[in-house]
């Protein structure tokens, strides 16, 4: 048998699992961790600037392609409290990241050592697992059950915790027959798939929902062929956005409160019965369950049997893996067509995208200070379909969410459920480290920007090329809306007159000597005709200098976004002018008609 320390089986462990990267700050309690991945080789180690940064980097990390798992590394005090936002961030949208800490020796652990906190009793409530190792003969066990866990039923996160006399002690460890432990998941049977399609098949006008499940169960083409057989039409949710194309002719489009298009929520409001797949049914999503449900059947598969009823109570739910259900899906709708016994959908769809043909926002605006639609207009015509595009949070992530498009799983990679800000630096960095080769967009208002803004000089650093769109408002766009109902405008402008940048007039922060100070490049723009421009050079300074490069837009300082002020999604509040001609919205999916 070999001997090595705890650290080192842990590193062998993690290449066997398949990690070939990692992000994180080393610290003293976590110095042999460290050395032990020195020393064994294999894994890249991206050094962070902030240990919340990293764990969002493993995030980005994971969520770009089927099978990644993100690490972060830090020690257990400030560092372990720092990742808990990552771990937070993680669980709410399924996403399983490994945080690893250093901890004081056990022997302190409670005698307030330097630096020794609890941090397993304070990350359990978001993650699937979280322990303090404290026998260095249960590190590998404790890492194989993580791998287990993160991977089975709902994915989620893990954080393990290692007191610096744990990871120094030599254990037994056999590392070339280890294997990873089966993962679980819920299938569905036949019988359930046959009521499921048997209620859909009843239906006059069904619509698919299909959630950020179907993309991390990797299912996007199955769900893609099930709806062409039954020409159902699919309403992706923000976390399954980019499911199918854009531009699929069963394409519904989006439907909530604020991150949706006027064509979905009005099919959606059409429909009397639907099917939803890997989705969570988000308050933002659904809005007032009353509206929502009214007049609708609703079936719910789900890889998380508690959530089936956790909203509302479906008609008929199903716990299943999503590319499990949706293989049953594809084979059962398979024999029916054969059979000729699945109904004609084709007018059903048709009106879908007659809608998608009409109901449409502007974008195409002249105004100086530049109005956010144009921005988007913009990156749509800079931006191609292999773009992956990273946003979290506020009215840039909402209007682009709007007004961007997307045609691939894994192209529009957000924060959906906790939403924090700074997330959108380190989770491109993340995103961009994961595939190098590609397009890597990040969408940000100046507050989100500002909130990390110190991991820009990680992709300066370790050479991470990729666009940043920043739209510059000088406001909390998001709560400066929102206090519209308490009628107030509180707290949440960021406007002063840079004493070092006057020419900024109130737009307070010069970005660009910020961005640039980091190692990076910036360009500003204040006039909407040389946006294109500047993200073609943007592209062409991020492959030149291997660096991330900002494109900043000096937008109006206030612009009202589309959304419900009622919480109810027939009731969406176009506070901006509609497209009524073509030329209002060039870069739709549709040709606007008239």
């Amino acid at each position: 048998m070999a001997r090595m320390t705890a650290a080192r089986a842990a590193v062998e462990i993690l290449k066997r699992e398949g990690v070939s990267n990692a992000f994180g700050v080393p610290g003293a309690a976590i110095n042999p961790f460290y050395a032990a991945l020195k020393a064994s080789g294999g894994i890249n180690h991206t050094l962070a600037r902030h240990v919340e940064g990293a764990s969002h980097m493993a995030e980005g990390y994971t969520r770009t392609h089927p099978g990644n798992i993100g690490v972060c590394i830090g020690t257990s005090g400030p560092a372990g409290t720092d990742m808990i936002t990552g771990l937070y961030s993680a669980i709410g949208d399924s996403i399983p990241i490994l945080c690893i800490t250093g901890q004081a020796p056990t022997a302190v652990i409670h005698k307030e050592d330097f630096q020794a906190v609890d941090i397993a009793s304070i990350a359990k409530p978001v993650a699937k697992m979280a322990v303090t190792v404290l026998e260095a003969a249960q590190v590998p066990g404790v890492f194989q059950q993580a791998f287990h866990l993160m991977r089975s039923g709902r994915p989620g996160p893990v954080l393990i915790d290692l007191p610096i006399d744990v990871q120094l002690t030599e254990i037994e460890f056999d590392p070339e027959t280890y294997e990873p432990l089966p993962v679980y998941k819920p299938a569905a049977t036949r019988a359930q798939i046959e009521k499921a399609i048997g209620l859909l098949n009843a239906a006059e006008r069904p619509l698919i929902v299909a959630g950020g499940g179907v993309i991390n169960a990797d299912a996007a083409e199955l769900l893609v062929e099930f709806a062409e057989l039954t020409g159902t039409p699919v309403v992706p949710t923000l976390m399954g956005w980019g499911l199918l194309p854009d531009d699929h002719e069963l394409n519904a489009g989006m439907v909530g409160l604020q991150t949706s298009h006027r064509y979905g929520n009005a099919t959606f409001l059409e429909s009397d019965f639907v099917l939803g797949i890997g989705n969570r049914w988000a308050n933002r999503h659904t809005g007032k369950l009353d509206v929502y449900t009214d007049g609708r059947k609703f079936v719910h598969v789900d890889v998380e049997p508690t959530q089936i009823g956790k909203i509302f109570a479906p008609d008929y739910g199903i716990a299943s893996d999503a590319k499990a259900a949706l293989e049953l899906f594809v084979e059962v709708a398979k024999e029916l067509k054969a059979a000729g016994k699945l109904p004609d959908r084709s007018a059903w769809a048709a009106s879908a995208q007659e809608r998608k043909a009409s109901l449409q926002r502007r974008t195409h605006f002249d105004d100086i200070p530049i109005k956010p639609q144009r921005v988007y207009e913009e990156m749509n015509k800079a931006f191609g379909p292999e773009t992956r595009y990273v946003s979290t949070i506020g009215l840039s992530q909402i209007a682009g969410a709007q007004m961007l498009h997307v045609f691939k799983p894994r192209h529009w990679i957000n924060c959906g459920q906790a939403g924090p800000l700074g997330w959108t630096i380190p989770a491109a960095l993340g995103v961009a480290k994961a595939d190098p080769e590609a397009q890597v967009v990040a969408l940000s208002g100046d507050y989100d920007f500002q909130f990390m803004i110190e991991e820009l000089a990680v992709g300066a650093q370790h050479k991470i090329p990729y666009v940043h769109v920043l739209v510059n408002n000088s406001y909390l766009g998001l709560i400066r809306q929102a206090q519209r109902a308490f009628d107030i405008d509180f707290q949440v402008n960021l406007e002063f007159e840079n004493i070092n940048s006057p020419e900024l007039g109130v737009y307070g922060v010069d970005h660009v000597k910020v961005a640039e100070g980091l190692g990076c490049k910036a360009i500003r723009v204040t006039d909407p005709a040389e946006l294109g421009a500047a993200f073609e050079q943007a592209k062409k300074l991020a492959q030149e200098y291997q660096v991330p490069v900002v494109v900043e837009a000096i937008l109006e300082r206030i612009t009202n976004i589309s959304m419900s002020t009622t919480n109810d999604i027939s009731n969406v509040v176009e506070f901006e002018e509609i497209a009524t001609e073509p030329e209002h919205a060039p870069t739709s999916i549709k040709t606007l008609k008239v």
